[in-house]
């Protein structure tokens, strides 16, 4: 079976320890966890991962990044890898830039900082089933 991975992106590395934690102890070893501190990074890790033939199912971003925002890294995402399933956590996001990546189609959820937990994984539980 192919290895199926989600990648966690913001640029403040206490968030990504924080989800990944979330992330293991709910799924343990059903997927790989991989992480990136900006859009640009994020972008290599999913290419690479395409690569290795590990097939990204979910991407979790931040908005407010240096470089890319999220609303932009997560379009780039959906124009490239439109299988990607992706979620925006954010505590700074404008309305325009949420009301594009739903509009688009770039993402199934926006969450606010301090996300709550339970619901961001029933999202990856709904939306992660296998074929």
């Amino acid at each position: 079976m192919k290895q199926r991975a989600i990648l966690c992106v913001d640029d403040e590395v206490i968030i990504l320890i924080s989800l990944i934690q979330e992330l293991k102890q709910k799924f343990g070893t059903r997927f790989l966890y991989e992480q990136a501190t900006d859009a640009v990074s994020a972008l290599e890790v999913v290419e690479t991962l395409a690569e290795e033939n590990v097939e990204v199912i979910f991407i979790i971003s931040d908005w407010l990044m240096p470089g890319m925002k999220g609303d932009q890294f997560l379009e780039e995402i959906h124009h490239r890898h439109p299988e990607i399933k992706s979620i925006m956590i954010t505590g700074q996001a404008d309305r325009a830039a949420i009301a594009r990546v739903f509009e688009n189609g770039s993402v199934l959820a926006v969450f606010s900082k301090p996300w709550n937990s339970a619901e961001l994984i029933k999202t990856i539980e709904e939306n992660s089933k296998e074929d």
